[in-house]
């Protein structure tokens, strides 16, 4: 007993054991063959439904009967892991060309369970056909089953290369795969490409195969993931679903509305839990603008709405759906399969390669085989021939027997004469009818042509033949008819043998099977592929719309809708546009755009970039974030003048950024250099130490330029009596000022200016003609633009207007009016004007920005009209007049930068002019 037992490490056992596990697992469970694209459950099930004639063109058979073949006869596992696979292979989201024709409830999308498999019934489809066909012409080899009761193929013949076509899914020991899905008509033509030139390269074969196309459609992003897994055998896509945008009623309360309509999601997308993803998000505000959801799938297909609110931007919605939902997916390629009973990480060219090679491999046996086939009917037919030139003593001989195996063992003993067998044996030539092997042939009395061919013995299977002969084939005519079956015969093994002697006419048939697969089952493609891929910007999540950007003095910065503004009588109150801390003002009022990128100048000379989303939309009551958290100010620095860049590149060259001190010193610098700004700024002017930026302005290179001084005077001169300068230089003189005063507007003259409206501290203002303002040289001291008498206060802004626009007022206390320009009277420049805005008794005008108000203008945007800027193409304009229901439209790129720098001496800028002054300096 003790001689029978040997002691073994248990390290070592557990070490062999799990290796015999794994290799179990990866070889007969979870990778599929690289020849025929099955797992070994797949190949069972399709060879039990063969065995069952559960053909396409036959009646359905239960599923259950099916599954109980299988795992009955091939397939030792459970019945619930066969139904799923067979389940798989019939669902047309799965499977780019189902495997199994399924009757009955076979799951769905929705993750919706497969009836029990008693319920459901099954056949193969027509496509399945072609993977079967040659099986039963030792195309391939067998293999017992777990038991040794039965014979089943261990690979397919397959006519079509599976593995691309339908991709396969499967978890190993230690390694996995997930290949996908390819159409049918491409991966036929990288086929045929390989087969016409075996030295393809990957590049040449992805000429024909352009990228996986799944079952469920959708669109590929980027073209990257596609290469790499193409040459290296991994690699991940981006799938995005498909989807329409289409209008919900032209009439009717969901006039102007839009629908978002998926048609297609991403492959192994659940589309339940999809659509409540998609409800949590905006259950959660997580994404707004969605009003309702509906599943409106139905047999003609899929079909996923998604109801907006009016006025929101659709594409902007979808792409936040695309970031927070499945349907944007990735998609991991690896291709590992089987290769010689070998798990391999392959190639596209290596895959197609192992396909060709096992075609290679099942037309050559399968033209073996049917060359032993008429080599043995040839040899029978000689045995026929030779009974019918000696029908008379044949029958004499079988009737002298007393049974069937006399009568073999006599016709077998004896000699007959040829006959014609001669002519048959000499029309074949050189080539051999003979079969390779005969049973019962003793090498010294052979079976055949004999004493000179004159006699002839026949074979086992000969006499067999004879006496299975019916009668009526002792006719003349059936003579004639061996004959002609013979020469055909001759023929069919000629073109055997062909075959097999000829490497170019193996591929040609090859070839031309694949064609016909490509006639019959091709289509076109269902994913689209778009050839590169670029993340979402954080532009693509925003809506696109109009606000308002105000700074305060103390650094909080917010936008606003523009429709948060309506537009009011000259002389209005206002209402509350932001809430203000004790001691806090409005220092800049910005029309722009959230998509627009704006240059924040700010009062030591340096400059920031800072796109319009990256500063919070809040309400009218709210202070908004601190500016120093999203640019970075010093402690002591604030911003002066904030101005939109054009997003057209080709706008930049040729302009120039024209800018103003406090002391009256101007500079012009070329717009391009501020088109890469670092997070951390550049500087944009040379300062002294005891001057502060004011304001800066786009120019074209031919504009006249005004500057406002806070005594009211003015001076206007023609912009390039200010040479061009690197960023970092100190500029030139543009003004003469005396001890208290300041620059505390800059205007660009454009030349359908008219006119600038003036407003000072205490609330009144003016419009004066442009032609009452002389051009002066650069340097001078000025002319009057308006009194600063103790009723006006000093000056604090100048801007161009034309009577059809709007101004808005903002106060040192947050409250903003909007008024048109035409209300305010125009007068000549030794004027103190008319009240703009009512204010109270401790409160000041710090602010005022012009917006303009025509409607169904479809020109270029004349933008920063009132601040010399220049417009950029196809920018949107929008109503802003929501509450009274007016038609107004704004120039989304004015903006209005606010020079009232009150850091400078705001005591003695309140009243430096003379109201009596009645002389132009």
């Amino acid at each position: 007993m003790s001689d029978s037992i040997s002691p073994i490490a248990i390290v070592d056992e557990l070490k062999q054991s799990y290796l015999d596990y794994a290799m179990s697992v990866i070889v007969s469970r979870a990778l599929p063959d690289v020849r025929d694209g099955f797992k070994p459950v797949h190949r069972r099930v399709m060879y039990a439904m063969h065995v069952l004639s559960n053909d396409y063109n036959k009646p359905y058979k239960k599923s259950a009967r099916v599954v109980g073949d299988v795992i009955g006869k091939y397939h030792p596992h459970g019945d619930i892991a066969v139904y799923d696979a067979i389940v798989r292979m019939a669902q047309d989201f799965s499977l780019r060309y189902p495997m199994v024709d399924g009757q009955g409830n076979f799951g769905s999308i929705d993750d919706d369970p497969p009836a029990a498999m008693r319920y459901t019934e099954v056949r193969m489809t027509k496509l399945t056909h072609q993977m079967l066909a040659d099986l039963d012409k030792d195309t391939v080899d067998w293999e017992d089953n777990y038991d040794g009761s039965e014979r089943m193929p261990s690979v397919l013949p397959a006519r079509i290369p599976n593995l691309l076509v339908n991709g396969a899914t499967g978890i190993a020991v230690g390694m996995a795969t997930n290949m996908a899905p390819h159409n049918l008509t491409e991966v036929i033509n990288a086929c045929l490409a390989y087969a016409e030139n075996p030295q393809i390269s990957a590049e040449e074969l992805m000429s024909h195969i352009s990228g996986p196309d799944f079952p469920t459609g959708g669109v590929i992003y980027g073209r990257a993931g596609i290469l790499d897994a193409y040459r290296t055998g991994k690699g991940r896509l981006h799938v995005r679903g498909r989807y329409i945008i289409e209008p919900m009623s032209d009439t009717g309360v969901n006039r102007d509305r839009e629908r978002i309509v998926f048609t297609e999601v991403p492959y192994q997308t659940n589309k339940a839990k999809l659509i409540e993803r998609i409800a949590e998000l905006v259950r959660d505000k997580k994404i707004e603008g969605i009003t309702e959801i509906r599943d409106e799938s139905d047999k003609d297909g899929m079909r996923i709405a998604i109801d907006l609110r009016r006025g929101e931007t659709a594409e902007v919605i979808v792409n936040n759906l695309f970031l927070q939902t499945p349907l944007e997916s990735s998609f991991s390629i690896n291709m590992v399969a089987l290769d010689n009973g070998q798990p391999k990480l392959l190639t596209l060219r290596q895959l197609i390669a192992a396909f060709v090679r096992h075609r290679q491999e099942v037309v050559t046996r399968r033209t073996i085989f049917e060359l032993n086939k008429a080599r043995v009917r040839g040899h029978l037919l000689e045995g026929l021939t030779v009974a019918l030139a000696n029908i008379d003593e044949i029958i004499a001989t079988i009737k002298a027997s007393a049974n069937r195996g006399l009568a073999r063992e006599n016709l077998l003993n004896n000699t007959w004469g040829s006959g014609s067998v001669v002519a048959m044996l000499t029309a074949a030539g050189s080539q051999s009818v003979r079969p390779d092997f005969i049973e019962g042939e003793d090498p010294k009395a052979p079976f055949g042509l004999i004493d000179n061919q004159e006699s002839y013995r026949l074979s086992l299977e000969q006499v067999n033949a004879i006496l299975d002969m019916q009668l009526h084939r002792l006719t003349g005519l059936e003579q004639d008819k061996l004959t002609e079956e013979y020469q055909d015969l001759l023929r069919e093994i000629a073109h055997l043998e062909s075959i097999l002697g000829d490497f170019d006419k193996l591929m040609t048939i090859i070839s031309n099977e694949m064609i016909e697969i490509r006639e019959n089952f091709g289509d076109e493609r269902r994913t689209d592929i778009i050839d590169s891929r670029m993340d979402f910007n954080r532009e693509d999540l925003i809506p696109e719309q109009t606000v308002v950007m105000t700074v305060s003095r103390t650094g909080y910065a917010k936008t606003q809708p523009i429709d948060d503004y309506v537009a009011q009588k000259r002389g209005g109150k206002g209402k509350s546009a932001t809430a203000m801390k004790e001691d806090d003002v409005i220092d800049h009022l910005v029309v722009t755009s959230t998509h627009a990128t704006v240059l924040c100048f700010t009062d030591t000379g340096r400059v920031f970039s800072l796109r319009g989303f990256e500063v919070p939309i809040a309400s009218r009551g709210s202070r908004g974030r601190p500016l120093v958290n999203l640019i970075g100010l010093n402690a002591d620095e604030t911003v002066t003048t904030i101005l939109p860049i054009p997003q057209n590149t080709a706008d930049v060259s040729g302009h120039f950024v024209f800018f103003a001190t406090a002391n009256g010193t101007v500079k012009r610098v070329e717009l391009e250099q501020f088109a890469n700004i670092r997070s951390n700024g550049l500087i944009a002017v040379g300062l002294e130490d005891d001057d502060k930026l004011v304001s800066a302005r786009i120019t074209n290179g031919s504009q006249e330029v005004m500057l406002f001084a806070s005594s009211g005077k003015a001076i206007r001169f023609d912009e390039n009596d200010a040479r061009v300068m690197g960023r970092t230089a100190k500029g030139v003189r543009g003004m003469r000022l005396a001890a208290d005063e300041f620059i505390k507007s800059l205007v660009v003259i454009e030349d359908d200016v008219r006119e600038i409206l003036i407003a000072c501290e205490n609330g009144f203002g003016k419009r004066t003609f442009v032609e009452e303002f002389n051009t002066q040289n650069r340097g001078g001291g000025g002319v009057i633009a308006i009194k600063t008498s103790a009723r006006n206060g000093a000056l604090v802004r100048a801007t161009k207007v034309e009577p059809e626009d709007d101004i808005i007022l903002i106060s040192d206390k947050g409250t903003l009016v909007r008024t048109p320009v035409e209300q305010v009277a125009s007068s000549g420049r030794n004027t103190q004007g008319v009240t703009l805005i009512r204010l109270s008794k401790d409160e000041k005008l710090v602010a005022m920005a012009c917006v303009e108000n025509e409607e169904g203008d479809d020109e270029l945007v004349e933008a920063m009209k009132e601040d010399g800027t220049f417009g950029v193409e196809g920018q949107e304009q929008i109503d802003i007049d929501a509450e009274t229901g007016n038609s107004a439209t704004t120039d989304v790129n004015d903006v209005i930068d606010i020079a009232n720098d009150y850091t400078l001496d705001d005591e003695t800028s309140n009243d430096v002019a003379d109201e009596n002054t009645d002389d132009d300096e």
